[in-house]
């Protein structure tokens, strides 16, 4: 299969290259498009052997649910059994956006879009491309991240290619996103409402619209045994091709102990990268060390954090340490992927 790239841009007339998409996701096809997100590798979502060529072109397990873009509150309704009065507050306040809601489906959603559950995920996007793209293939697209299963999120559509050219029908090249970690995934089938995965819309913004809102325990449990209720629960996820290990602590004391570590592996003949911060990268005078941004507006760093780990497996790193970040607000899906990407190897500094 020869994938179709199209570069469109906002704002201007991109009818054709829509049209385009559109068409293939119609017809069952392949398309990968930019979300505020990340890419997703979006399929019909009410298409069963659709959605299934998603799992096949990502090497996807096939008990790992898919996420229903739509663009409209009507759309939900059609896909949904029931949708609680909290889930509408929530919608108000934050869709469109990086916000992900999960609810008891109706028939016309297939099991193979679900992943053999009874729920279904669904987000509203508020990236314009994608909300055209949305619509134009019919108003229900199913669309995971565009890339191969356990390889870090595209932040940009190289990205995409990288993984899944001559896998899919169309690429829609939007340029880089702007928020870079996948979406909030909020459990509306639960009393109290349940965060299962972490992203920019924060706990605390949840709370002040609804009030309390639980944390799944098992979000960083890589041996659960239960099918994931939502994308990125259960495998390991956003993994570069070197062993990634995040050291935790007081940063002076990290900064030494990445030092200690990476000076043992390079001695030992191994090429070592080192992911720091705009306070920190000058504490770091050996391996490739890289800026993911800055302490003081951690939505810099999680704008960067696939990007810099898919720039290491350019480099041809094979190990690589990292500092942690903070656990509120989006540091909490920064430091979600962080951990998942390393298969949950932390090293934790006491004190001293």
């Amino acid at each position: 299969m020869k994938t179709i790239i199209k570069k469109i841009t906002k704002n201007q007339n991109n009818t054709d290259i829509i049209k385009q998409a559109g068409d293939i996701l119609k017809s069952g096809g392949l398309v990968a498009f930019p979300t505020e997100t990340v890419y997703g590798l979006g399929a019909d979502a009410l298409n069963e052997q659709a959605a299934k060529k998603i799992y096949a072109a990502k090497g996807r397990p096939s008990d790992n649910p898919l996420i229903v873009h739509i663009t409209n509150m009507e759309a939900l309704d059609k896909i949904t059994e029931y949708i609680p009065q909290e889930a509408r507050i929530v919608a108000d306040a934050y869709w469109p956006g990086p916000l992900t809601m999960i609810f008891r489906k109706s028939e016309i959603v297939p099991m193979g879009t679900t992943g053999g559950l009874n729920t279904v995920a669904v987000r509203m996007p508020s990236h314009e491309i994608a909300r055209e793209v949305i619509d134009a293939g019919g108003g229900y697209i199913a669309a995971p991240s565009a890339n191969t299963s356990g390889r870090p999120s595209p932040t940009a559509a190289e990205h995409v290619q990288e993984d899944l050219s001559g896998r899919i029908d169309m690429i829609v090249d939007g340029g880089a996103v702007e928020i870079g970690v996948e979406s909030t995934i909020l459990d509306m089938t639960v009393t109290p409402p349940m965060i299962l995965r972490p992203g920019a819309i924060t706990r605390e913004m949840l709370n002040e619209v609804i009030g309390e809102v639980a944390v799944d325990k098992t979000l960083m449990n890589p041996n659960s045994k239960k099918a994931p209720k939502a994308p990125g629960m259960k495998y390991r996820h956003y993994a570069p091709k070197a062993d990634l290990t995040v050291i935790e602590g007081e940063l002076d004391r990290v900064a030494d102990e990445i030092n200690r570590l990476a000076q043992e592996k390079l001695s030992e003949g191994y090429k070592v990268g080192i992911i720091g911060t705009e306070e920190t990268v000058g504490k770091y005078p050996f391996g490739d060390v890289k800026c993911i941004g800055t302490r003081e507006d951690e939505a810099t760093i999680a704008s960067h954090l696939f990007g810099i780990l898919r720039e290491f497996d350019n480099d041809g790193v094979e190990y690589i340490y990292s500092e942690s970040f903070d656990s509120e607000g989006i540091g909490s899906a920064i430091m979600n992927r962080l951990l998942k990407a390393a298969g949950q190897h932390i090293i934790r500094l006491g004190n001293k």
